[in-house]
């Protein structure tokens, strides 16, 4: 039997940041993929984020945006408390943001469990999903800094891969983390999957908000101090958040954390997608490879002996004829055609923008 009732004191903590570089023109700085509904669903990403998570925290739900998207953010969440919306006056990458809820969480719940899920994945599976926080909550209430790690697939070398060690006792399905590794080639992506030894850093921590910022203050007293000053004095804020470090919780907290013996992983063998470009998505979208996808209105997309992912961008018609594994985005204002295997030079696209001072598409 599955447990479907909620889990008491758990709260869950959504950083909704970024700018999605390699899904433009789709995804832009003022309105980042998470804000879009790449699956077709009618659902943006960060609401599929917040409907997976529902059934675990009700109205438990902190979401850490930027400035600039609180109000869309809102209205994509309504159900979300306003004093649970925390605008970033800036970006300072993932461990300010998450330290932030981290220590508002440890004012005001003292039994708080908080686990941290990024606003742009996709999981299918919600009850497969919900077993493995479930799990990792149970370990977190033992002062264990818990992280979710996918099996994988196949040999990625995209993703960071987390280096699983023995058992943890008392715990089911909870092994002890030897390492956290960068992400591989693909020689040793090959070794790391034959081994079994290794799953995927999906970047879901679960952790009681005081062990997280006890375990910053490890590295770095002053980051962890600046943070709870904030969570004592919320109009300190656009005050102090300039002065915190730019770094992501994984080399913050959870490597040198996994040095000390101090991190556990749960595996998790439901199917996972950060959606990090093109390809990506035209896999998720549809697994075979043959034909087009048509992400949006298909009427007005015409394919002849084609292959790929194409999004419409109106009512203007989009004809792609003899191309295989191609991508083409249509927006008002730009037109981007390339192919599956190049998806990863978007970003690089949008840097030239940026250099040539276009910031009005980027």
């Amino acid at each position: 039997m599955v447990d479907e009732t909620q889990v008491p004191h758990f709260w869950a903590v959504v950083p909704a940041g970024g700018a999605g570089t390699r899904l433009w023109p789709v995804s832009r700085a003022g309105s980042p993929k998470f804000l879009h509904d790449l699956t077709g669903t009618g659902r943006s990403l960060l609401q599929q984020t917040a409907d997976r998570l529902s059934p675990l925290v009700a109205d438990r739900l902190v979401v850490v945006t930027g400035q600039r998207h609180r109000d869309a953010v809102a209205a994509q969440l309504p159900q979300v408390a306003p004093d649970q919306l925390i605008a970033e006056p800036s970006a300072r990458d993932s461990m300010a943001a998450i330290g932030l809820a981290a220590a508002l969480l440890e004012r005001r719940d003292p039994d708080a469990v908080m686990g941290s899920f990024a606003a742009d994945h996709v999981i299918a599976d919600g009850r497969a999903f919900g077993e493995c926080v479930r799990r990792a909550v149970t370990a977190a209430r033992d002062g264990w800094l818990v992280t979710i790690g996918i099996t994988p697939t196949h040999p990625a070398t995209g993703f960071g891969y987390i280096a699983r060690g023995g058992p943890l006792a008392d715990h089911d399905q909870v092994w002890h983390v030897d390492e956290f590794v960068e992400k591989p080639s693909q020689s040793v992506a090959e070794r790391y999957v034959a081994a079994g030894t290794h799953v995927w850093n999906a970047g879901m921590f679960v952790c009681r908000p005081g062990v997280l910022l006890d375990l910053l203050a490890d590295s770095d007293p002053d980051f962890a101090a600046a943070l709870r000053a904030v969570a004592a004095a919320p109009d300190t804020l656009a005050e102090v958040w300039e002065t915190l470090p730019r770094i992501a919780l994984d080399h913050a907290v959870a490597e040198p954390a996994a040095s000390a013996g101090r991190v556990v992983v749960v595996p998790a063998g439901f199917d996972w997608e950060d959606v990090g470009d093109f390809d990506a998505l035209r896999g998720l979208l549809d697994a075979e490879p043959a034909g087009l996808t048509v992400l949006g209105e298909a009427e007005t997309v015409l394919g002849v002996e084609s292959s790929g992912l194409v999004i419409p961008g109106g009512d203007r018609v989009v004809a792609v004829i003899g191309l295989d594994d191609v991508v083409v985005v249509d927006t008002p204002d730009a037109l981007l055609v390339t192919t599956r295997a190049h998806a990863q030079q978007v970003k690089g696209i949008v840097a030239r923008l940026k250099d040539a001072g276009r910031s009005d598409l980027t």
